[in-house]
């Protein structure tokens, strides 16, 4: 097997912390302290992804609280909306180069446009790391 026949699905978080747009940003960012990520997919009812709210965004939380002392609100007030995502059968050379363009740490992962995992650097690494001994 090479890096070309290895496949996002294949290295993807399947189990992931999800967000609605209306889960208030505070509770949101202790779920990310807790579970130690850097960041989540935000889903409307229909599990459709329409965000993602990482650390970067929870910042503007520390912002508004300590200009205005506004501490709190809905996600969708913080998160990304211009999301790039990743197709669950791109072939991980491919991955490493979207990491690459983009600086991302992480992508979601679509199949047929419905949210079915994530992936990461790490996770990217690790196929590269089982290969490399294999």
């Amino acid at each position: 097997m090479n890096l070309k026949s290895c496949l996002v699905r294949d290295y993807m978080a399947g189990q992931l912390v999800t967000f609605k747009p209306d889960t208030d940003v505070m509770d949101a960012i202790h779920e990310l302290v807790k579970h130690r990520i850097a960041g989540a997919p935000v889903v409307d009812d229909k599990g459709d992804l329409v965000g993602m709210l990482s650390e970067l965004d929870c910042m503007k939380v520390a912002l508004n609280a300590g200009y205005y002392g506004d501490w709190g609100g809905p996600v969708a007030d913080y998160m990304s909306t211009e999301v790039e995502s990743v197709d669950a059968e791109m072939n991980i050379v491919d991955l490493a180069q979207k990491f690459l363009d983009s600086g991302f740490r992480r992508f979601p992962v679509l199949r047929k446009n419905r949210l079915v995992g994530q992936i990461s650097r790490r996770d990217a690494l690790r196929a590269l790391s089982e290969l490399a001994v294999a």
